[in-house]
Order: structure tokens, then C-alpha cells, then sequence
């Protein structure tokens, strides 16, 4: 996504259009005091989105069953050692 530039004064008398830009449009903003870049505004990266689950699921390795019972009692031997712990 492009990053605009405005002016301090353009992002005072527009704040909240821009805030809303921000948040539902993921747009970026450089903001310009004179010829000077003095902060960025862009969305924080809150994670993936629920859409791309099936995609990184099936980018993760796959386990053999050697290393599928492994991994259970690996789990198994943790809720073991953590009683109470509200691992379940």
C-alpha cells in the first residue's frame, strides 16, 4: 500500500477522516512539518486474517505418526507436571 503525505495542518483539520482512513482502509500517512517528515500513522498489524487460517494451516509441516504419538505425550507428560494449571 502507498504511504500519502500531508501537512501538520492538513492532519489536524482532517483528524478524524484520516483516523478512520487508518483503521478501515489500512491507508499509511506521513506527516510533513515544513519539508520534514515528523511522525508515520499506519494501521498496527494486529495479526493474520481469519480468511488466510487454511493457507498458514497448510503451510505447517506435516508430522509422521512416529512424531505425532511423540508430541502427545510430550503434552501428556506436561499436564502431568502442571496439575492445576488449567491445561487441558
Amino acid at each position: 500500500m502507498s504511504t500519502t503525505t500531508l501537512s501538520v495542518i492538513e492532519m489536524v483539520r482532517g483528524f478524524s477522516d484520516y483516523m478512520n482512513r487508518v483503521a478501515y482502509r489500512g491507508e499509511r500517512f506521513v506527516v510533513m512539518k515544513g519539508r520534514k517528515p515528523i511522525a508515520e500513522i499506519s494501521p498496527i498489524t494486529a495479526g493474520r486474517l481469519l480468511g488466510e487460517l487454511e493457507a498458514v494451516l497448510q503451510s505447517l509441516p506435516r508430522l509422521t505418526p512416529a512424531e505425532a504419538e511423540s508430541f502427545a505425550a510430550d503434552l501428556d507428560a506436561a499436564r502431568a507436571t502442571l496439575p492445576g494449571q488449567g491445561l487441558s
